[in-house]
């Protein structure tokens, strides 16, 4: 819970308008319950039986991702889905663009 804590503050700051956060299913309620009495807008993804994804941050973000990817897996992301996902999320671009290529070129195989 470090890390939600801390991504929450970070979000909370306006450091980040999106974040994603994984977490072992049994954690489930008490993640929920940790963003509801904050009044943040999430998204719950089931990945595994044991493992959850939520994505967590501003309202407009989080509509991105529930039209581009709905409840589909990460994994299934094309990677166009996959760039602007981690462009939102706030990681490298340099390193984006280089994920995007490897992407786009193993598909195109």
């Amino acid at each position: 819970m470090e890390v939600l804590s801390h991504l929450t503050y970070e979000y909370h700051k306006k450091l980040r308008s999106l974040a994603l956060y994984t977490f072992n299913s049994s954690r489930r309620e008490e993640v929920e319950q940790w963003l509801c009495s904050r009044h943040i807008d999430y998204i719950l993804q089931e990945v595994t039986p044991l493992k959850y994804n939520v994505f967590f941050g501003d309202t407009p973000c989080l509509d991105v991702i529930r039209h581009i990817g709905g409840d589909k897996p990460l994994a299934q992301y094309t990677p166009e889905e996959d760039f602007m996902l981690g462009i939102m999320l706030g990681y490298d671009r340099v390193e984006q663009c280089r994920r995007y290529q490897k992407r786009v070129c193993l598909s195109q195989k």
